[in-house]
């Protein structure tokens, strides 16, 4: 890491956190109405894809870089304490050499004990490049990444440099690239990022694929028919532990004849509910994908989509779905998919979705869509950025015995789904979900 680079800019995670208006019962943050169009929400970020040859040269030179590290002896462990502004101990003394070693931190600082605003801005500046909110405090997640070996780092940048790679033929002139264990989202024409969404990806039980593909059509103020493994994983559980559960989500049941039928004539002790069909009415406060849904070609019967827990996009953990993405700010990602079809600016979408009524618009031409799995890489301004292995694909992890080599997995149309990985040991709690989206059909 370049010891002389200036701060990484704050996240969009932080600048979200300080807007944040109350907490949910569910212990997300929650968001104003106007989440998608608050403009002072827009932070400055990297307009360089993460697919792209300059990204290749930037991981290369980071690969450099954290070998010298190695071959020097890494960094020191720091003391399992939480640290803050105004800490006095010798657990500060080891962050800031932590902190100096992988150049978040000038070395003319020193080691004293005292934790000051410059080591604050410092662990601000880690937790921007590790996926964490940045609080500048030293909260067990941001230890945990302190205290990753520098060699298991190298490691990571090794592995991921194969995928990146991977990626250095033509993707097309506009596409978009959804980085699973970055839980992030972006679109890109001409080389350049056109705008960045965060998003929510599928539970480490119910992984997003990696794939090519292409969206290929929008649909305004979807119903959603829920899917035989969301009845029985999600539907099932929550109105056995409360029989008002599909009334309150405004979800329907009907039989294989059409006819609708009370919820009380299922047996939901048992598996009678796969046998009936069970359809959310259309309405962006309640129905679990919002107001659009983006179709894409693929055979796991997963999409794109708004949703009405905006929560989730104040957390660091987003890992939250059956498998698609809900996306941050999608009005401004369907007017970037619909630009080139005529008749469907911005006004255009969002009278559509005003209109409560349901429409689906095909994209013309269709746009490329990559999602891939990467969970380090260089940026061309010099940082590095990691983020946690959340479905251990990087095979890096010693308790897996014998893992799968992602790593050198091929870019092909709609590859082949990965089977569910154990969860990485101390996993953060999952917060309780509204009914996960996953069209099986």
């Amino acid at each position: 890491m370049l010891r002389k680079l200036a701060i990484l800019p704050l996240s969009l995670g932080l600048a979200l956190g300080a807007t944040v208006s109350a907490r949910a019962e569910t212990g997300q943050a929650e968001w104003a109405q106007s989440y998608d169009a608050a403009a002072r929400l827009t932070v400055s970020r990297s307009t360089t894809p993460i697919l792209s040859e300059a990204t290749v040269a930037a991981t290369e030179r980071a690969i450099e870089r954290y070998r010298e590290i190695v071959a020097n002896g890494g960094w020191p462990t720091v003391p399992s304490q939480q640290l803050r502004l105004g800490s006095n101990s010798p657990g500060v003394s080891a962050l800031r050499r932590r902190l100096i070693v992988s150049g978040d931190i000038g070395p003319e600082t020193g080691t004293s004990p005292v934790f000051d605003s410059y080591v604050e801005a410092a662990v601000r500046r880690f937790q921007a490049r590790h996926g964490v909110i940045e609080t500048g405090v030293v909260n067990q997640q941001t230890l945990t990444a302190l205290n990753v070996p520098a060699e298991t780092r190298l490691r990571q940048l090794e592995t991921n440099l194969v995928r990146l790679r991977s990626f250095s033929h033509d993707l097309g002139s506009r596409y978009v690239t959804a980085n699973i264990p970055a839980a992030q989202v972006e679109t890109v024409e001409g080389g350049q990022v056109v705008s960045h969404h965060i998003a929510g990806v599928g539970k480490i039980d119910r992984q997003s694929p990696v794939m090519q593909t292409k969206a290929y059509q929008i649909n305004f103020n979807p119903f959603w028919t829920v899917p035989a493994s969301v009845i029985r994983k999600d539907l099932i559980p929550k109105m056995q532990a409360d029989p008002n559960y599909l009334h309150d989500n405004h979800i329907r049941v009907y039989n294989k004849e059409g006819q609708e039928l009370q919820p009380e004539q299922i047996n939901w002790r048992s598996l009678d509910a796969l046998n009936y069909k069970f359809k959310q009415d259309i309405g962006g406060d309640f129905n679990s994908l919002g107001v659009v849904r983006i179709d894409i070609a693929n055979p796991y019967g997963v999409y794109m989509h708004d949703t009405p827990a905006k929560g989730v996009f104040g957390d660091d953990y987003r890992f939250v779905s059956s498998g698609c993405i809900r996306l941050q700010n999608v009005r401004d990602y369907v007017a970037f998919l619909l630009r080139d079809t005529p008749g469907w600016d911005r006004e255009a979408i969002d009278r559509a979705i005003a209109s409560g009524e349901r429409l689906d618009v095909k994209i013309n031409p269709a746009v490329p869509v990559y999602w891939v799995y990467v969970t380090a890489w260089g940026t061309p301004d010099g940082v590095t950025q990691f983020r946690e292995d959340i479905y251990q694909r990087d095979g890096l992890t010693a308790s897996r015995a014998e893992p799968a080599d992602y790593s050198q997995m091929p870019v092909t149309q709609a590859a082949a789904p990965q089977a569910a990985a154990p969860q990485s040991q101390g996993p953060r709690p999952m917060r309780s979900e509204p009914l996960l989206p996953r069209d099986d059909q």
